[in-house]
């Protein structure tokens, strides 16, 4: 684990003076349950850079700052091809968070614009799915614990547990390469998001929180045990840009390259 408190240590210098907290993550060579090859059912390792990866999704009182600096990410005053009738409903007013959030949990009803704008406030982006999927692959000392049964069964006894709760607060123990929260608390945006299309077109013009799959998309799955990963890609290819849900917020990333 030595060189991952070597990436960790510069992913901190290089953000120095920020207010977000981002942990850096050495990338490498990696297989992903999505086919990468030249054809549907083909998988090929690939190559991710470095790259810093906030610590824990953005909070409910992070976003409540960015909208009171950009208005026009408040609710009622985004664009509706922007964001949804249920960007930030929630809320109790444009600038103030309902009484039922909690400001230390992660945002959501936020749309992929909204999420890619507020990253891009902290000189970042929205993570790739691969950069996503590679973060999520790691458990509390492995980098890779995806072949672990017990591990795929907490992992899906979180996705198991009954929605409309209350989001808890952020900050949750951290995986091997100090990353928080990437399962069980809130699905989240990834930049490609439209791009993950498991058979053709999956996106449906309905609720996406009714998460409608069609069960033979999977055929293009390459690891069919990943059920977790799965649903995840699911919902993610239902969705259109505009779309907001009450289960659904994101986490911003930045590349390392020249920080190292």
């Amino acid at each position: 684990m030595k060189y991952l408190a070597t990436f960790v240590l510069a992913a901190a210098a290089c953000t120095a003076g920020q207010a977000a907290d981002y942990v850096g993550l050495p990338g490498g060579r990696f297989e992903s349950v999505l086919p990468q090859g030249p054809v549907s059912t083909a998988s090929a390792p690939v190559d991710l850079k470095p790259f810093a990866m906030r610590r824990t999704p953005v909070t409910v009182a992070e976003f409540a700052a960015f909208v009171q600096v950009h208005p026009e990410w408040q609710r009622g005053r985004a664009p509706k091809v922007l964001a949804d009738a249920r960007y930030l409903q929630q809320w109790g007013k444009p600038l103030e968070p309902g009484q039922g959030l909690r400001t230390d949990a992660p945002v959501t009803e936020v749309s992929w614009f909204a999420a890619k704008a507020f990253c891009e406030t902290e000189d970042a982006r929205l993570p790739t799915w691969l950069e996503w999927e590679y973060a999520a692959a790691a458990d509390a000392t492995r980098i890779d614990a995806r072949r672990d049964p017990a591990w795929r069964r907490q992992i899906l006894a979180w996705y198991e547990k009954p929605g409309g709760q209350a989001l808890e607060a952020v900050g949750g123990p951290p995986n091997a390469y100090g990353v928080s929260d990437l399962h069980g608390l809130v699905w989240e945006w990834v930049d490609d998001f439209n791009a993950l299309f498991i058979a053709g077109d999956s996106r449906t013009q309905g609720d996406p929180d009714l998460l409608k799959f069609c069960g033979s998309g999977a055929l293009n799955i390459i690891d069919r045990d990943s059920y977790a990963v799965l649903m995840r890609i699911a919902l993610l290819s239902s969705l259109n840009a505009a779309d907001t849900t009450g289960a659904l917020g994101f986490r911003c990333v930045r590349p390392l390259e020249g920080h190292l």
